[in-house]
Order: structure tokens, then C-alpha cells, then sequence
């Protein structure tokens, strides 16, 4: 089942997040899920425009990622959707959970009058590229990030 993330999920996201080499440079696993996640989650959750899911098994977050919507007054001021953090865990992958994740992301863009779905997935990540383009996404863009 899909669902919206609740706070209580948080623990669960962020160790799927965590859960790959960059993941976990850069996400914090260990203790109490820390104040700045709580803090994103409840920015998020009070957004209209971004979706923060979760796909449970049994009560179990087996995946999860964050859809966002954008306006934008490029292609004739379409709205833009954004997936982001897509992840299944690890004892889940290989059974198609991402790309019902993925299907449910645009269907939701469409229903919600999106001209466009649009995602980054790290240089490295070159097993999320395949499933990407498998799933119909083309790589047309270079990103570039700067941390502040």
C-alpha cells in the first residue's frame, strides 16, 4: 500500500535514505530521529504542492519517496512535478516495488495537471539510471548542485 509518510515514519525513511554509500555520509540513522528531519517533515507535510509517501507492507515502510509540484512560467507555465529520494529496502528490491512507486508519482502529477515529471539521481547511481530509462525517463539535462 501507498500511503502519505506520518511522523512516526520518520525513523524508517531516513534509514532507507541512509541506506547506500552516499546515503550514508550523509544521513544520520543512530538515536532519536534528529530535530532538522522532524522539522522537514512537518515543512513538507503543511505543503500542499509536495507529497511525502510511503509504501507499507504490514505495517512495515518497505519504500518511500517525495513528490513535488512546481509552477513554473516556462512551457507556457506548466506545472512541473519533481520525484525525489525514491528508495525500496534493500529486502524488498527486485519485485517491481519501484516502479509502483514511480507509477503511482505520475499518475498523481497527471491527475494533478503536471505537463512535465522530472528527476536527478547521482553520477554514481548508475543501476537507478537503467531503471529510469526502463521506465521512460530520458536523460536530457546535466545537474549541477553547490552546498551551502
Amino acid at each position: 500500500m501507498i500511503r502519505r509518510a506520518t511522523r512516526d515514519d520518520l525513523p524508517a525513511i531516513v534509514a532507507l535514505l541512509a541506506d547506500d554509500p552516499l546515503g550514508a555520509a550523509r544521513e544520520e540513522t543512530g538515536g532519536a530521529v534528529a530535530q532538522a528531519y522532524i522539522q522537514a517533515f512537518e515543512a513538507i507535510e503543511s505543503d500542499p504542492n509536495i507529497c511525502l509517501m510511503v509504501m507499507d507492507r504490514g505495517g512495515a515502510v518497505i519504500g518511500t519517496l517525495q513528490l513535488s509540484m512546481t509552477p513554473s512560467l516556462s512551457r507556457k507555465g506548466a506545472l512541473r512535478a519533481t520525484i525525489e529520494a525514491v528508495r525500496i529496502h534493500a529486502d524488498a528490491r527486485g519485485a517491481g516495488l519501484g516502479t509502483t512507486l514511480i507509477d503511482w508519482a505520475i499518475a498523481e502529477a497527471r491527475r494533478r495537471g503536471c505537463a512535465l515529471v522530472q528527476l536527478t539521481s547521482d553520477l554514481s547511481r548508475t543501476d537507478a539510471h537503467r531503471f529510469y530509462r526502463r521506465l521512460g525517463f530520458q536523460q536530457s539535462h546535466a545537474g549541477f548542485k553547490k552546498p551551502l
